[in-house]
């Protein structure tokens, strides 16, 4: 196996249980943790075997900035389980997803949602 990971990508969404959550958005920060299933990429060297993280990148961005969610556990959800379809050779996703501005009223630098998916 071995673990792909992507680190602290920021895009800007429209999630959250507030309607002006949804309305006027914020920044949000995510890593994706992705193992494969076998060694098959790092044994073939060929692409087709393996992960790109460029097209991963861009899967994540079209989710955050295109979709609405209520729970940052569906989104992050959704993230993963999208990765699982697109990459067969997949075996787990895991998705954190970070939010600065909560409707919290404390100190706090974000709160933070952790999600695993696997393959079926």
């Amino acid at each position: 196996m071995s673990k792909i990971k992507i680190v602290n990508m920021m895009f800007y969404g429209f999630h959250g249980i507030y309607e002006y959550e949804r309305e006027q958005g914020q920044k949000f920060y995510l890593d994706v943790e992705m193992e494969t299933k076998d060694q098959r990429a790092a044994e073939s060297d060929k692409m087709e075997d393996g992960i790109d993280t460029a097209v991963v990148y861009g899967q994540v961005k079209d989710v955050v900035e295109n979709k609405r969610f209520e729970l940052l556990q569906a989104l992050a959800s959704h993230i993963g389980n999208r990765l699982l379809e697109a990459y067969p050779n997949l075996g787990s996703v895991t998705t954190r997803v970070r939010k600065p501005s909560v409707p919290i009223p404390g100190p706090l630098d974000y709160v933070e949602v952790e999600v695993t998916c696997r393959a079926k």
